[in-house]
């Protein structure tokens, strides 16, 4: 296991400094899932609810979330982001919806913070959009799933 990095010798919070690093291309994905209600989820199906396409807005604050990273994550350095792709999977058998987001860049540092933001927004925003009928609504399972680019290379979530 490594040293934490956001803590300078006399044990302040800092931010890292990336500025000796090397410009590569950066990848992370991460996931994680809503469970709800399963009227909940016909009503999210049926598209009933009168604030609009709720998986499609989820979708769309999933990206503003991931691209917003770095004013949310006080130690966080703001990224050049290249492509953010969410995917938000009904899952009727579980009563919940699964979201998958992958962010890229070419940079200094990498973006599983962004990744993980991305899902976060994306499932709270559902809540959002659905909690007058289910306040019960549950996220759970939000991590980091892969992880490529700079010094530490390729990291991958053992299943």
């Amino acid at each position: 296991m490594g040293k934490l990095t956001h803590f300078n010798a006399a044990g302040e919070a800092h931010m890292v400094d990336v500025g000796g690093k090397d410009i590569t291309v950066r990848e992370a994905t991460a996931d994680g899932r809503i469970i709800m209600e399963p009227e909940t989820l016909e009503f999210i199906l049926k598209g009933e609810n009168k604030k609009g396409d709720v998986l499609g807005i989820a979708r769309v604050a999933g990206i503003m979330g991931a691209k917003k990273t770095s004013e949310l994550v006080p130690l966080c350095h703001p990224i050049n982001i290249t492509a953010v792709e969410l995917d938000l999977t009904p899952e009727p058998d579980n009563n919940s919806v699964y979201c998958v987001a992958t962010v890229r860049c070419s940079g200094k540092t990498g973006v599983e913070m962004e990744a993980i933001t991305a899902v976060q927004v994306a499932l709270l925003t559902i809540y959002d959009m659905c909690k007058a009928v289910d306040r019960g609504m549950v996220m759970n399972g939000i991590g980091l799933l892969a992880k490529s680019g700079g010094k530490s290379g390729v990291w991958k979530k053992i299943i």
